[in-house]
């Protein structure tokens, strides 16, 4: 082709590209404000806050169009046409990213930002997933937005002549570029691609330099005070402790003057007979710090303590009480692998976990969102699973739950039937027209929370026919506030209630003063240690201290704030708050007065990050002296890590899963356990790689070895029928009919897809009737044996 009679695209074509690209970006702003209004959340769609978030559009399209121009002028001098199809290519990829980055902030209320490196590939498709999925709405979404480009690009075509009586286009772009720059934004208002871009350059440059002498900095030099123990007629015997965390249950949901009351009932009446925090915050914005903030008391690392890639030696209340005798176990109806729950409990030596894949046929999934994903088990039906498994009398026990039905997409049992109880509410309440237009357009998240608070109510029904619930303690609070509901202020998302109630308490009381979840445990554990002869560290390293007891409202604790994985940015400095560069007074209801100066609470955040990164990297929380567990590091030589990372190239475990399991196909034995090893050195809960340890061994004659394994499995998973397909195989080539026999009932009744392993059943059942064949026949021949032979039958 003769390229020299093919016109170059001139200023002018790219002036119409960048007028399309900000007249997309302003459809795009008009569709979040008004998802918004819909939503309850915003007042108005066309309003100050619209206005100043169009300058931001402008401003972020005068910086696009000046870095743009210089490629698009060197490609079109190049090559006429390149420049212009390069610069529409990537204008479209940013819309598209826009569009994304607009649809979270919608649902999450809060824009995406260096969190977003905080989770693996993996749990970002399964929080898509189960939080309604993209379905048809990408591809939909997708033609939308090209055919905006291309309508805009159309419409300048008659109306570039008034600009082109303008001054030099990528002059006033940039000149747009430095005006934005003293407007100040709010998220909501901010382009969402140029937030997340500068809050990952923030994030990757910020220093968290250590600058002190102290080595293990948590370390307590002082007793916890035994603020509970006035509260408890403690037994002779060591009280259970049950855990309830509740996706998603902020303050403004639970208890007298919460601002969307009356959709807990049972809960509410249980704050009036415990002990009952209503100013307790959550140390996390998300799910993924509860159990170590409220377990553990431990710091955060950089995305959360879960995310950490080495554990550090660490002290919880798992470990503590394991250490003194209790039975310890987690409930959760998901899947444990999700912020690498699994891993974590696996350090703390759990005795049960049950999760997602441990269910068995008797139990009902919460139902499939429009993309057809599913979370897992609702909550009820988690409390019925728990409820089902046998409990010693004698040996105290350590229960904990995390629920899911009150996160998206908010699809509970019987939704009808729930939210019609919403549409009663409503009728009968006095709730103020704000509140009552949240309610009305968010009425699936209400009946939800209805349903919940039933299905713990069921649940504290069931635990009064359990061994020594008169000796008992419950503990139940929020991993977070529910965030599809607007929030009042930026600490609205850690509110949470911490409810305390037990048959042990001697009086009731309700607590107005600030706390959070890293007291929870020292608190317990002073409670404890005060009545019974505990088996103790020396020291201890908590990040929290006593729960206040205040009844007024008062804020005394420094109390650092991660809002979502990667953003440490809230602050709570006795009663001043730090939140996204701005100091705040805390108020009564945690409400937060005007901003003002504060340069040493802004100090303190920046010295807690940088003791905070320091305890987490360099394994400085405890000394090895301290720890009670040592935590599990496999030991791999120099030799095999070069050869893992020459076959594991940075993709998900299931990929490596499949190395290793053609490694065994082709009897490359050693290897496929080691890279097996590997995998569940990382991802403790990764059944398909257990299973094929327990394969691998038995093919290498090690039977004993390989029933242990897959007998762990299906503890582990009574649900998953892979391992009892292997198991079959280990009894019927060892041999061991009786044994089949029993495993036949153990998969029928725990198991909803046995047919898949039909033949192998019937195999078991025919090996077992064989062996009884064989053994009467003996017992007929040997005339010594004619007692039992009378009294022998085949079954």
């Amino acid at each position: 082709m003769n390229t020299s009679k093919i016109d170059r695209y001139s200023l002018k074509h790219y002036t119409r590209l960048m007028i399309s690209f900000f007249g997309s970006l302003l459809v795009l702003t008009i569709y979040q404000y008004t998802t918004l209004y819909f939503k309850g959340v915003v007042d108005i769609i066309f309003g100050t806050s619209f206005l100043i978030a169009v300058v931001h559009q402008i401003g972020y399209t005068s910086l696009v169009g000046v870095i743009l121009a210089f490629p698009f002028n060197f490609w079109e001098n190049l090559r006429p046409r390149y420049g212009f199809n390069l610069v529409f290519v990537l204008l479209f990829i940013l819309l598209i990213i826009e569009a994304m980055l607009i649809s979270y902030f919608c649902t999450a209320l809060v824009p995406l930002g260096s969190d977003l490196l905080g989770y693996s590939f993996e749990d970002i498709k399964m929080t898509i997933a189960n939080s309604g999925g993209i379905s048809w709405v990408l591809p939909l979404g997708l033609v939308i937005i090209i055919a905006m480009f291309f309508g805009f690009y159309k419409v300048t075509s008659k109306h570039y002549h008034h600009i082109n009586r303008m001054y030099p286009f990528t002059i006033i772009l940039f000149s747009m570029f430095i005006a934005t720059m003293f407007i100040e934004g709010k998220p909501i208002n901010h382009n969402k691609t140029q937030y997340l871009a500068l809050n990952l350059y923030d994030t990757s440059t910020e220093d968290t330099s250590y600058n002190s002498d102290i080595e293990y900095p948590l370390i307590k030099s002082k007793p916890i005070q035994n603020v509970l123990g006035e509260y408890f007629e403690l037994k002779d015997q060591k009280p259970n402790i049950v855990f309830i965390m509740v996706e998603g249950l902020g303050r403004d949901f639970v208890g007298a003057g919460a601002e969307y009351g009356g959709f807990t009932p049972f809960l509410d009446s249980l704050t009036t007979k415990s002990l009952y925090w209503e100013n307790c915050l959550s140390n996390t914005g998300r799910t993924f710090g509860v159990l170590p903030s409220l377990l553990g008391s431990l710091p955060f690392g950089k995305s959360g303590f879960m995310e950490l890639e080495k554990y550090p030696n660490k002290l919880t209340l798992f470990s503590i009480l394991k250490n003194n005798g209790y039975h310890t176990s987690f409930y959760q109806g998901t899947n444990s692998s999700f912020d690498n729950v699994d891993r974590f409990l696996s350090s703390e030596n759990l005795d049960f976990v049950l999760d997602k894949s441990g269910f068995g046929n008797k139990y009902k999934m919460q139902a499939e969102d429009a993309a057809g994903a599913s979370w897992g088990y609702p909550d009820k039906e988690l409390f019925k699973k728990s409820m089902s498994l046998p409990r010693d009398a004698e040996q105290p026990r350590m229960e904990v739950y995390m629920t899911i039905s009150t996160h998206e997409p908010f699809i509970p049992p019987n939704q009808e039937f729930y939210e019609d109880k919403v549409a009663k509410l409503l009728s009968q309440r006095d709730y103020d027209n704000r509140v009552e237009n949240v309610i009305e357009k968010n009425d699936n998240v209400f009946a939800t929370l209805l349903y919940t608070d039933d299905a713990l109510k069921y649940a504290f029904q069931e635990y009064q026919k359990q061994p020594n619930y008169d000796n008992t303690i419950f503990i139940i609070t929020g991993d977070h506030r529910l965030i599809p509901i607007p929030q009042r202020n930026n600490l609205s998302r850690f509110h949470v209630p911490l409810i305390m109630y037990s048959p042990l308490l001697k009086k009731t009381k309700k607590m107005s003063a600030v706390n959070s979840h890293f007291d929870v445990t020292p608190t317990l554990l002073s409670l404890l240690e005060a009545k019974y002869e505990l088996k103790m560290p020396k020291k201890v390293a908590w990040m929290g201290s006593a729960l206040d007891m205040g009844e007024e409202f008062r804020s005394v604790k420094n109390i650092p704030l991660m809002r979502n994985k990667n953003e440490l940015k809230e602050f709570v400095d006795a009663e001043k708050v730090y939140s996204n560069g701005s100091i705040y007074s805390l108020e009564e209801n945690m409400d937060l007065g005007s901003s003002f100066g504060g340069s040493k609470t802004e100090s303190k955040l920046k010295a807690f990050k940088s003791m905070n990164a320091y305890v987490t990297n360099n394994d400085k929380i405890i000394p090895d002296s301290l720890a009670i567990f040592s935590v599990k590091k496999e030991k791999f030589t120099d030799s095999e890590i070069v050869w893992i990372n020459s076959v594991y190239n940075g993709q998900n475990f299931d990929k490596v899963y499949m190395i290793a399991r053609e490694l065994a196909f082709e009897r490359e034995y050693e290897k496929s356990l080691l890279l097996s090893r590997y995998i569940l050195s990382e991802a403790p809960s990764h059944i398909d790689t257990k299973v094929l340890t327990g394969r691998v061994n038995v093919w290498m004659g090690n039977y004993e070895k390989s029933i242990e394994i897959l007998k762990a499995c299906i503890k582990m998973n009574p649900n998953y029928i892979d391992s009892y397909s292997a198991l079959f195989d280990v009894y019927f080539w060892s041999e061991r009919s009786k044994e089949g026999l029993e495993l036949v009932e153990l998969v029928e009744a725990n198991s909803s897809s046995a047919h898949e392993i039909k033949n192998k059943i019937e195999r078991a059942k025919r090996q077992a009737q064989k062996n009884r064949s064989t053994v009467y026949l003996e017992k007929i021949r040997d005339p010594h044996t004619e007692t039992a032979v009378n009294t022998f039958e085949i079954e």
